[in-house]
């Protein structure tokens, strides 16, 4: 039997087991940088493959490794992300979230299992590979300052360095079986604009004895479009959009502040920095020359993503491998944000999506919603794919 087959058998032996785990941690999500039971339960299944791992990485995160014959050949990483987000699931399913108002509505129990899997798969083929694979189970994705960066902090990417990186993520937008790439830049990088609005409250009768905050935060939130409209290249993706917005007044009352919250993407660092700086500058003296001040604070987040041209070709040849070239398409750019962005600027790495949609059987809803579920058929896909993957990588 050939490696390739071997992999394709050993996923789909394996399959049913690793739904079970992906329903596990679907039933019993953690936010970002609790995912303290989540790590222990990482931790139990690859002791129970054989594997002792490095737990403590990044506080919530851990790593672990698995040597093949001669493994200071070369040394590659794979990683997953763990953390859940704060929205209550509407799904009605049987392994629906039992932590109510926090919910795998991103996928990260599809990454987290699919790894599992293809730890186990890698750990009982070792013999027939050369090289190291490196298997990254980080917290914090979907929190600045995001826990990749922690990751690497605390040494995940040294001792040996890896040669590269690769990361999978679940799209709904493709369908089951289906492997989407996308060479060069891919993800924008990811900036949260907090704004406080300060004048002076009082009647709404009475406006002359206000600042009203009301009506600078309009003035601001218009004015600051226009710094993408008129200053951003249009051939520059970029984006500027304020999603929060709160003035506690009434129909008769004047606040005497106001909060906005947004966000900004870019991919381009030098147009992110000059950009955040003209937010920044525009929105304090707009709101000084019509009386009031405003606080601005940016938390500084994700850079943006760019996949190594070389090694996304040659995952997506192997992919072409185990799913068949007519199942791999080409993706387009998205202003989405991905910590995995920060690995990417340390050693070559490559970010690609799993499909995971089903039209017959209702599975549509997309990333970050109460209805976001997939079709586990990917599952079957999902872990051979990365091991194949890895062992192609490492005979590179």
């Amino acid at each position: 039997m050939s490696l390739l087959q071997n992999i394709k058998t050993l996923s789909e032996k394996y399959s049913q087991e690793v739904v079970e785990l992906r329903r596990h941690l679907h039933q019993h999500p953690e936010l970002s940088y609790q995912e303290f039971n989540t790590v222990k339960y990482v931790a139990k299944q690859l002791r129970s493959f054989g594997i002792e791992p490095t737990e403590g990485i990044a506080t919530t995160g851990l790593i672990a490794e698995i040597k093949g014959k001669n493994p200071e050949k070369k040394s590659i990483a794979l990683r997953a992300d763990m953390d859940a987000l704060p929205i209550v699931e509407a799904n009605d399913v049987s392994y629906k979230s039992k932590n109510v108002g926090v919910m795998h509505a991103c996928g990260h129990d599809v990454h987290t299992s699919s790894l599992l899997g293809t730890a186990k798969i890698l750990n009982e083929i070792k013999n027939e590979f050369e090289g190291t694979v490196r298997l990254l189970f980080q917290p914090g994705e979907e929190k600045n300052p995001g826990g990749a960066s922690y990751m690497i902090r605390d040494g995940a990417l040294e001792n040996p360095r890896p040669t590269n990186i690769i990361g999978q993520h679940v799209f709904p937008l493709l369908p089951v079986g289906k492997i989407g790439f996308r060479e060069g830049m891919y993800m924008a990088s990811c900036d949260e604009i907090y704004l406080k609005v300060i004048g002076k409250g009082g009647h709404g009768a009475a406006p002359e004895f206000t600042v009203d905050p009301i009506v600078i935060a309009s003035h601001i939130i218009i004015a600051l479009q226009q710094i993408i409209s008129r200053n951003a290249s249009p051939k520059q993706p970029t984006v500027l959009t304020f999603g929060n917005i709160i003035g506690k007044g009434a129909t008769n009352i004047i606040p005497d502040e106001v909060n906005i919250a947004g966000t900004f993407r870019a991919m381009n660092e030098t147009w992110r920095a000059s950009a955040l700086q003209k937010i920044k500058k525009m929105a304090e003296s707009l709101a000084e020359g019509m009386g009031g001040r405003c606080e601005v604070d940016i938390s500084h987040g994700y850079p943006y993503l760019e996949n190594n041209p070389e090694l996304t070709r040659r995952i997506k040849a192997a992919a072409a491998d185990y799913v068949g070239a007519e199942n791999v398409v080409d993706i387009d750019i998205t202003l989405g944000a991905e910590d995995f962005s920060y690995y990417s600027q340390v050693i070559p790495a490559s970010f690609y999506r799993l499909g995971t949609r089903n039209d017959a059987k209702g599975i549509t809803s997309y990333v970050h919603t109460p209805t976001f579920d997939i079709d586990e058929d990917a599952l079957k896909i999902s872990t051979g794919l990365m091991a194949w993957m890895a062992v192609k990588e490492l005979a590179y």
